[in-house]
């Protein structure tokens, strides 16, 4: 059932909430917000409020400034890291013009309107997004200082981020997102917390707050959450996986009519994962990961094989699905998942032949093709691009070609 606004002007009553915070998304992937109070709220959600959109980087100039956040009524959420008297809520809204055209550089509706156009065909795009960081503790010197020296699923006390997760977990299940597994990575004091698939759009708003509760759980257990690509030379990267499939009438469409659909999906990925690069991995750090750890370099796909781009995990059913494991938290996530679903859509709809699944340990080398080995490599792919040219704005491929971007883990 649909969340309507009365609804919503009724929770805040019977809830005691005082502070509302209106969230979006910048071209980076950085959660912006403004917070307004209740008796604000009706009229926000009728005409938008005004911000300063050439204050945010790659959005507008100075003489045309002005745009509005309208909340989607369907993202409401209590903050239950701030005070249980006069509760804080937040939506995350869509950006629109003072003419209520919608802003062609906001990537999260973008994401939602090709999701409604797949919709209207009679599919429905799922996604998992599974995120690594490194817990660290804070240094005057800005030392990066693991908690522990722990490595893949060990315990406690090589782990010493038990406590952390667990109340990671805990929060992100009091916002309504289901964790399905926390364990400690390959690194000293890296950790993962995966949670459940869902409908594209909601599984990176989902991200977005999942950052967002890691980065306040970490603060508030004196540490601080590092999601840099390659925060340390000799460690393993922190990975951004992305987990995508096809559902129609509710089963799962790559399990239905497998293999062929799942194979020209697939197929359309790595068609494009080069030209895609520069919004996967974009900054200089994250060229530093690729090729290590597992982390991929060469064009390629496996069922098992966790050194190929893209893996198809053993699954049945509701969870077949192809995990694409090139993209860092570098990225904004609406933005790669977009990129992703257009790619593999044109690979149906071409019905494109999919290359041989590797089998070798491709950390070993291999003649294969390989990702953009620097971000002027994957600049300058993207830049000469069709494929890109057809499926983004201008504005938004020129920002991320010809921004310096700079990513504060």
């Amino acid at each position: 059932m649909e969340t309507t606004i009365q609804e919503v002007l009724s929770f805040i009553e019977e809830n005691d909430v005082k502070f509302i915070r209106l969230a979006f998304c910048d071209l980076l992937g950085h959660q912006k917000n403004i917070s307004i109070m209740p008796s604000q709220i009706e009229r926000v959600f009728q005409h938008g409020i005004s911000f300063d959109a050439s204050a945010v980087k790659g959005f507008q100039s100075v003489d045309q400034s002005d745009l509005f956040l309208y909340p989607d009524v369907t993202t409401l959420d209590i903050l239950p890291w701030r005070p249980s008297q006069g509760r804080v809520i937040r939506f995350f809204c869509e950006i629109r013009y003072p003419d209520g055209r919608v802003y062609e550089k906001d990537t999260r509706t973008l994401l939602k309107q090709k999701c409604d156009a797949i919709q209207a065909m009679g599919w429905r795009i799922m996604t998992g997004l599974e995120c690594e960081f490194y817990a660290l503790e804070c240094c005057e010197n800005e030392q990066i200082r693991p908690i522990d020296h722990g490595s893949y699923f060990d315990v406690f006390p090589n782990d010493q981020g038990e406590d952390l997760r667990r109340d990671i977990c805990l929060t992100l299940e009091s916002m309504g997102i289901t964790p399905e597994s926390s364990h400690h990575e390959q690194g000293p004091g890296q950790n993962e917390i995966d949670f459940h698939f869902d409908n594209a759009l909601s599984s990176c708003d989902n991200y977005m707050t999942f950052r967002w509760i890691v980065d306040n759980v970490a603060q508030a257990h004196g540490l601080l959450a590092n999601f840099m690509p390659k925060p340390m030379k000799e460690e393993s990267g922190n990975g951004l996986h992305i987990n995508l499939s096809l559902s129609k009438n509710n089963k799962n469409a790559f399990s239905l009519y497998k293999p062929e659909l799942l194979n020209e999906f697939l197929a359309g990925v790595l068609a494009h994962i080069r030209e895609i690069t520069a919004f996967l991995n974009p900054c200089e750090n994250s060229y530093e990961r690729l090729g290590e750890f597992k982390a991929p370099m060469y064009i390629s796909w496996s069922r098992a094989n966790r050194s190929a781009l893209v893996r198809i995990p053993a699954a049945s059913e509701s969870y077949v699905r192809l995990e694409v494991r090139s993209a860092d938290p570098t990225c904004n996530p609406y933005l790669a998942t977009y990129l992703l679903i257009c790619a593999g859509m044109e690979g149906i709809k071409n019905h494109l032949p999919l290359q041989e699944e590797s089998h070798t340990d491709l950390m070993q080398g291999s003649d294969l093709e390989t990702l953009p080995l620097s971000l002027a490599e994957a600049r300058k792919i993207a830049l000469n691009s069709k494929f890109i040219q057809s499926v983004l704005d201008p504005g938004i491929v020129s920002f991320y070609l010809n921004h310096n971007t700079l990513f504060n883990g």
